[in-house]
């Protein structure tokens, strides 16, 4: 769902509060995390869709380790997983299931974690993911809300997942640059988040459904912070910009524009760069929040990590900047 429809069918229901729940769907963070002891916290997220690839492994390995970076988005590391499968048993022979499991195994096996069962559905339509539970440390936990005026902003995975998507699922993607999409996306967020908490981060999040724009957006309120974005500085993957060029924008980046753009300041950036940053991303990186200091080593710990914006203090004006 569009984020601007998520947040309606929210907003009517009750908040509960609870001590033990330190993060909740208020900051629209990764993942909730739950205390049950003083130095023990339990992570825990769901995420699923339809096939992105046509290659049955490869879906099913892209799907896992998206699911699994909400749990690496909050500092955390995966503990179980829970297959969650619609299925369409009478039109597709169950091999093609065989090799999504696979899949998703060798991703939740690669994470350190374990698959303990799952549940499955027959359905028109293939569609795979996890429910995944993780721990953290209370006090090394990733938020939303922990961004401080001078952090630099990292992101650790090139942009233009959902437009080479689009345009695979077209016929109309070069075979290197379908490879290039698959090695992004297959690639977990581990390194990345363990360097984050490493490095003394507070605040990460990752980029997937609501694009670049939208989960920075999330940061921006949840901290209260303005948020500014480096225009030449931002990776893109090879051939995002050809399949753009082509035509192949997603619904879901209309969307995600529409949501985002009372609150942005776009200065002189034309249409190619709006329709990247906003473009729904599937198992993308991790956008990190660290203070000046610590950003060389991160970088240096994390291959492919670039410096992509900053953190300033609110001034009355758009919380979002592009430059």
């Amino acid at each position: 769902m569009g984020p601007g429809d998520l947040s309606a069918a929210l907003a009517p229901l009750p908040r509960e509060s609870d001590a033990r729940l330190l993060v909740g769907r208020e900051t629209f963070d990764d993942a909730g995390v739950f205390r049950v002891a003083d130095d023990l916290a339990l992570v825990q997220t769901v995420d699923f869709f339809a096939p992105i690839v046509d290659d049955p492994y490869r879906f099913g390995r892209i799907a896992a380790a998206n699911a699994l970076s909400d749990v690496y988005a909050m500092g955390g590391e995966p503990l179980t997983a829970m297959n969650i499968v619609a299925f369409p048993e009478k039109v597709l022979p169950l091999g093609v299931l065989t090799e999504i499991l696979r899949g998703g195994q060798d991703a939740v096996h690669e994470a350190g974690a374990r698959i303990v069962g799952g549940h499955t559905v027959t359905d028109d339509e293939v569609k795979y993911g996890l429910a995944v539970t993780g721990r953290v440390h209370p006090d090394r936990i990733l938020s939303n809300a922990q961004a401080r005026p001078g952090d630099v902003l990292v992101l650790t995975k090139p942009i233009g997942t959902g437009i080479l998507a689009t345009a695979s699922k077209a016929g109309a993607l070069p075979a290197e640059h379908g490879e290039a999409l698959y090695r992004s996306m297959a690639v977990l967020n581990a390194v990345a988040a363990r360097a984050a908490v490493a490095a003394g981060a507070r605040c990460a999040t990752d980029i997937t459904g609501f694009g670049l724009l939208g989960h920075a957006r999330h940061v921006a309120h949840a901290s209260r912070v303005r948020i500014t974005l480096t225009i030449d500085a931002l990776p893109v993957l090879p051939g995002a910009r050809e399949a753009l060029a082509a035509g192949f924008v997603t619904g879901g980046a209309r969307r995600n524009a529409d949501w985002v753009a009372p609150e942005v300041d776009w200065g002189d950036v034309g249409e190619e760069v709006r329709a990247l940053v906003t473009d729904p991303q599937t198992s993308g990186g991790l956008l990190v929040a660290l203070a000046p200091e610590a950003v060389a080593g991160f970088v240096g710990a994390v291959p492919g990590a670039v410096v992509v914006g900053s953190i300033d203090a609110p001034d009355g004006g758009p919380i979002l900047r592009l430059r």
